[in-house]
């Protein structure tokens, strides 16, 4: 799979913000931008990002490896990342987890057959104040109840999402509600 021009011209980007013996640092946002286009990391750009950024493909291969959000094989449309941390299964994320796989019919590290959704549990996502949370995709969805993962399931599959929530930490909540 070649290349695009727009991920050249990104890469160029953003290699651009690093001082010219630092270009190693581009690293980590050059894999998200390849995986924001191809929807994984594949073989091809892995190799592709060390050249153009002069470093090994082992290396590449050890960051994609160690974040779990990076992914180096074909994934859902959607990516399901469920917090299984302490502080969300006290708020019964784990409910809420069986939910998800039997709604979607999938276990942890599955793809759904349509290619729609992948399911993935992951330790804390750094909400555990407003759990349970999951995020999909880049959008952050807290304090869930049975209700709100089967409307962002359907939101989702209908192409119409819910919106997304999103924390202020300062004050503690979740835009919308009122700080205490």
């Amino acid at each position: 799979m070649p290349i695009s021009e727009t991920l050249q011209k990104k890469a160029e980007e953003i290699i651009f913000r690093y001082p010219e013996d630092k270009r190693a640092s581009a690293l980590i946002p050059l894999l998200f931008e390849v995986q924001r286009e191809l929807g994984w990391i594949t073989p091809e750009s892995e190799k592709w990002v060390a050249d153009t950024l002069g470093v090994t493909q082992v290396r590449v291969r050890e960051v994609i490896t160690f974040y779990s959000m990076m992914r180096a094989e074909p994934a859902g449309k959607y990516i399901i990342q469920f917090c299984q941390n302490i502080s969300c299964c006290l708020m019964g994320g784990e409910q809420l987890q069986h939910q998800i796989e039997k709604k979607l019919g999938i276990h942890p590290g599955e793809t759904t057959s349509d290619g729609m959704f992948t399911l993935k549990c992951v330790e804390c996502l750094g909400g555990c104040s407003w759990g349970p949370m999951m995020l999909v995709n880049e959008d952050q969805y807290f304090r869930l109840t049975p209700e709100r993962v089967e409307q962002v399931i359907e939101g989702l599959r209908s192409g119409n999402p819910p919106k997304p929530d999103h924390p202020t930490p300062l004050l503690g909540n979740v835009a919308g509600e009122k700080s205490k």
